[in-house]
């Protein structure tokens, strides 16, 4: 790995951030919100992953482009992410899709969510683009891959996964030589190409790009009048790149951030139910996978002023318990037990319920003996006194969302709509 430069490339550099889309396999979860702003880990939203590596890695300068109901992505930005500073130059813009170019034209692709802003990025007069996936769950040091895009010369530098070969049919696809030189970008293959020196892996697109700023500039206004284009990165302008330009894969490893506690490079994207759930609960495992609680890489959010969590009552089978669970401020355990759980702020579990494999959003009230296993349950419901869910698979499945894994996903609407 080459010396970090004394004058660090992410200072003359902006992080753009995606953080327009849905989100659908979600479901319910995204009826109210994008993606980026799902809750994650107890404390943070999904989109705070992308916005705290930018700003740990040197980054001063970030845009997020907003679309799809971004009114809880929003305020979490204004209340969470407002402490830059102009005279320090320091910028932070929320970009919601505000019809720059024409009066009938939203953001019509990521390529174009760039696009229709760039008079606002060629005032900034950074030298380098980063551009991120706003909906992705990890932690990574940019100042590598920075460095990485300027000393191969490359026209865009692509951040990739190593990921078994088979597994990498769901992603774009790097076909690349010995040097990471990248041929051939594939979407979705069948037969995923091999790494050269790793025979059973792939390369998977992260959705990281790095560009000076004029290339990438050029290359947007050529896209937008390309009259067949679809506007995106990973369908447009990479393929275009690939073929005319050059293209250099960055491998997630180089550039991970691991404490002394993660042994193994750490993404995740928690775009399915299953996976949101299964990448939450793995916070309750006593070495977790993903370490958040590193000093050394905060993951910045909005600091909601709580008091402290609280666990009451003793009595044999009345005892405010957890074990291997993640509890947040202002949540009070009353008569309740949890176990292998993750609770966000403001739940209140109430006396003999029982609380397995659960992820609580925040504000939730859980009403007397209650049984819940292996459960999201959404921002605010209120669980009705004695519900029984993750006993029985075709009852849970009538009543809530149920994931393939079985894990289910609750609702107030679904909770309104039940006969007790």
């Amino acid at each position: 790995m080459v010396e970090k430069r004394i004058q660090p490339l992410a200072r003359d550099a902006m992080a753009y951030v995606l953080a327009g889309g849905r989100g659908s396999r979600l479901k319910e979860l995204t009826d109210r919100r994008a993606k980026p702003a799902v809750y994650f880990g107890g404390k943070a939203r999904i989109i705070d992953f992308a916005l705290s590596n930018a700003l740990n890695s040197g980054i001063r300068r970030i845009g997020v482009a907003t679309q799809y109901k971004a009114h809880s992505l929003i305020r979490h930005m204004q209340r969470g992410w407002n402490f830059f500073r102009p005279e320090r130059n320091e910028s932070f813009d929320i970009l919601p899709a505000s019809q720059r170019v024409s009066e009938t034209q939203w953001y019509e692709g990521t390529a174009d969510a760039v696009y229709q802003n760039i008079d606002i990025i060629e005032d900034y007069g950074v030298e380098y683009m980063v551009i991120l996936a706003g909906d992705h769950v990890y932690k990574m040091d940019y100042e590598w891959m920075l460095q990485q895009h300027v000393d191969s010369g490359a026209d865009v530098t692509i951040g990739c996964l190593e990921v078994p070969r088979m597994e990498a049919v769901g992603f774009g696809v790097m076909h690349v030589d010995q040097k990471d030189n990248i041929i051939a970008f594939v979407e979705k293959p069948a037969d995923p190409p091999a790494i050269p020196d790793k025979p059973d892996f792939a390369l998977a697109s992260m959705g990281i790009y790095v560009f000076h700023t004029k290339f990438l500039l050029d290359a947007l206004r050529r896209d937008a009048a390309d009259p067949n284009s679809s506007r995106d990165f990973g369908k447009d302008i990479i393929p275009y790149i690939v073929q005319h330009g050059k293209a250099v894969a960055h491998r997630f490893a180089k550039s991970c951030v691991r404490s002394d506690f993660e042994h193994e490079p750490y993404w995740r994207d928690v775009g399915t139910i299953d996976a949101y759930w299964q990448a939450n609960i793995d916070l309750t495992a006593i070495v977790p996978e993903l370490d958040i609680y590193d000093k050394s890489w905060p993951i910045w959010t909005y600091a909601e002023i709580t008091p402290p969590a609280k666990f009451v009552h003793d009595d044999e089978d009345r005892r405010g318990s957890a074990t291997s669970s993640v509890v947040s401020g202002d949540c009070i355990i009353s008569g309740a037990s949890l176990n292998k759980s993750l609770l966000f702020t403001g739940v209140r579990a109430n006396s003999f319920s029982k609380l397995e494999g659960a992820v609580i959003l925040p504000n939730v009230k859980i009403g007397r003996r209650a049984q819940l296993k292996n459960v999201v349950i959404d921002h605010g419901v209120v669980i009705p006194e004695g519900l029984v869910v993750g006993e029985d698979p075709e009852l849970d499945a009538k009543r809530f969302r149920r994931s393939e894994g079985g894990i289910c996903l609750i609702t107030q609407p679904m909770i309104d709509k039940l006969d007790i």
